[in-house]
Formats: structure tokens, sequence, C-alpha cells
């Protein structure tokens, strides 16, 4: 992607990126993580193993990963502003699809739609909102943070809407829930069809550079590993609280947790994120992202749940931004497009293949503790590799 000689002036950026958030939070905030907060009621009204229930996940995953790897190519040919309205509304019309049916090739269909629109908004907002963010370089970091902010602010509503919903209407009542969300989702992509998306940022059709994934295959294994513990977290741990006696003010109290954290990940990170030392920032996050999810295991009681809720939530934000570091510390410009694309690659296939794994392994053992061991398991893991990571010599400041 190259930007072009000078920076476009806007007139109100921080509004503008507020906006353009709008989309991660419709596409991840809701799209891909308010699953945890209706699969128990949909698992056990509609008969679904564990297994199952963690395809639902899975099949998003793939959907993303996909929506990810096309994202330029879409941009190119639709512009900013339909990539970003389009997959949003994409988004939508999928969530309300979740509402309208219980069979599970529909269902699975629709969270495959859900995962490439997100890809779409998550992608093209996201890097539209580093160019805005540019135009103030004294203020960018601050500016970029807004948008991430975005999958906070859809864990924090959904979580205020769907365990109520679930409590009020009784079982059997994640239709109903899934239809909350989707006028909530109505709602919120409205601005973005009332503000001017426009940008002379242009993704080049050539190569940018070299890149060799052996210097950096451990810290990809790394990154591979975070995916597939972090989703696992995700996917049940809401069941985990719902079958500890957690009611509906437990489980909103918790998920509202999880997303609080991302407005405080920016300030709790800044001094991580500067370390120019190989992989040590994400090790360090990583481990973090470990406790918080390993914290379960000491009990149930609310207290537990509430600091490892808030301790996953605040390392779980801050690792996508300590990989895009760690480009930044080790490779020219012209080599980040395909250094960020073969990150996004190795989370997403990791993040594709942990929940029907995890819910592979909680059918066959029984409880979903289990579960939650190996979601921590594979996040230390993931901290270990990318422990092991070094700079990448010659690389680093575009030599």
């Amino acid at each position: 992607m190259h930007a072009p000689d000078r920076a476009p002036s806007y007139a109100h950026p921080a509004r503008l990126i507020l906006i353009l958030s709008l989309a991660a939070t419709v596409g991840l905030g809701i799209g891909r993580f308010a699953y945890a907060l209706v699969l128990p009621d949909m698992r056990e009204t509609l008969g679904w193993s564990y297994s199952a229930a963690g395809f639902m996940n899975t099949i998003n995953a793939v959907g993303y990963l996909v929506g990810a790897l096309l994202a330029s190519r879409l941009i190119q040919r639709v512009g900013w502003a339909a990539a970003i309205r389009g997959g949003t509304v994409a988004c939508v019309v999928a969530l309300a699809t979740c509402a309208l049916t219980g069979n599970f090739v529909a269902l699975s269909l629709a969270r495959l739609v859900l995962g490439l629109g997100a890809a779409a908004g998550f992608v093209a907002g996201g890097a539209l909102a580093a160019t805005i963010a540019q135009s103030r370089p004294e203020r960018a970091n601050f500016l970029l943070s807004l948008f991430y902010a975005g999958p906070g602010i859809g864990i924090l509503s959904s979580g205020l809407i769907a365990p109520f919903t679930l409590q009020y209407f009784g079982s059997g009542s994640w239709w109903i829930v899934w239809w909350a969300l989707t006028l909530l989702s109505v709602a919120m992509t409205i601005p973005l069809f009332l503000i001017r998306i426009e940008s002379s940022v242009r993704f080049s059709e050539g190569g940018h550079g070299s890149f060799a994934i052996l210097p950096v295959l451990i810290y990809l294994a790394g990154y591979f590993l975070f995916g597939a513990g972090y989703i696992a977290y995700m996917t049940f741990m809401i069941a985990y609280v719902r079958d500890g006696g957690g009611g509906a003010m437990a489980q909103a109290a918790f998920w509202g947790l999880i997303g609080l954290s991302a407005f405080v990940t920016p300030w709790a990170w800044r001094g991580v994120l500067a370390l120019d030392r190989g992989g040590l920032a994400t090790a360090i996050i990583l481990g973090t992202n470990a406790a918080g999810a390993a914290l379960p295991m000491l009990g149930h009681s609310p207290a537990w749940l509430a600091i490892s809720a808030v301790v996953f939530g605040v390392a779980f934000f801050a690792v996508v931004g300590s990989t895009t570091a760690f480009v930044r510390f080790n490779y020219p410009p012209q080599v980040w497009p395909t250094a960020i694309a073969a990150m996004t690659i190795s989370f997403g296939v990791g993040q594709t293949l942990g929940p029907i794994v995890v819910g592979a392994i909680t059918d066959a053992l029984g409880s979903l503790s289990y579960a939650l061991n190996v979601s921590a398991a594979l996040l230390a893991l993931g901290a270990v590799a990318a422990l092991c990571q070094r700079k990448v010599a010659g690389r680093a400041n575009g030599e």
C-alpha cells in the first residue's frame, strides 16, 4: 500500500475514526464474539455437541481469513467506501439470518458471511483509519487506538444485551437475542452512511519487497498459537461461567469487563510496545494473556472470573498491536504489507482450527475446564515461541 505524497487533511480525525470503528464493532465485537453469549442456549436447544458449537466459530474464522487475504483486491475493485459499508451491511444481513433459522447449514453459511464481511470492514476501515491518523503525526498513536477500540465496544454492548434477553425470555430464546443484536448493528451501521469515506491511498499492484518466512518462523508459530488459544477462551468462557452457576448479571459483568479492557490497552502497554528486542514485547503480552486464561482454573468465584476477564482482555487487545510493532521494527516500509499478510495467515489458520479442536477435546473429556486448560496452554506456548524470536538481521530500519 503506497501513501500519497502528502497526507490529506481531515477536519475531525477522531470523529471519523470512531465512526469507522463501528465497522469493527459490528463485524468483530458483535458478529464474531457475541456468539459466545448465545452459544449455551443454542447448544442446548438445537442439540449441538461442543464440536458443532466450535465449528460455528471455525467457519467464521475461515470467512475472516479469506476476506482478509482478498481485502486489497476488493478495495481496488469497489473502492474504500463500498468495501467498508458493504462488508458491514453483509454482517448485518448475516446476523438477521442467525435469527431466522436453526438449520445448521444455514447458520454455518451465515457465520461464514459474517467472517467475510468483518474482514472487509476491518481491513479497509483500519487502513483508512491509519491514513487519517497520519494526518496528525503528533496524535497518530492515540487516534489509531480509537479504531481498535471498536471490537471492545461490540463486546461491551452485546454483553449488556444478550444475557438479560435470555434471562427474560427463557430457554430457547437465542433467536430473539440475534434479533436484538441485529437491530443494534443496524443502528451502528447508519453512521457509516452519513460520513464521506474517501482516500487517495492505493494498494500497489506488484510485489512489496523481500520477505523470508524462515527468519521469523518461530514468531509466526507463536502468533498461530495465539489465534488458536484466544478464540477457544472467547468461544467457551461464557458457557463456563454459566455452568458454574453464573446468571445473567455474572455473564454480563464478565463479558463487559473484557470489552472495557480494550479502552485501557493503549496506555497499559505503551512502554512494552516500544521494546525493539525481537519478539520480547509479544512474549510479555501473550504471557499475560495466558495467565488471564488460566485464572478460572483456580475456581468459579466472581473475583477470580473478574480478574481473569480483565487480565485476559487487557492483553488480548494488545497482541495485534505488538505484531504490527514487530513488523515496523524489523522491516522497511515496502515489506510491511507482505509481512503483515504472513502474520494474518498464521493467526487466521490458528483461529480457524482452535474452536473445533478444543470443542472436540471437550466432547471427549466431558468438561469445559479442559477447554480452558488447552486455551491457556496454547497461549503460554505462543509466549515461549515469541520469546525465542530475535531481531531480523539486516532488515531493521530499512537496511
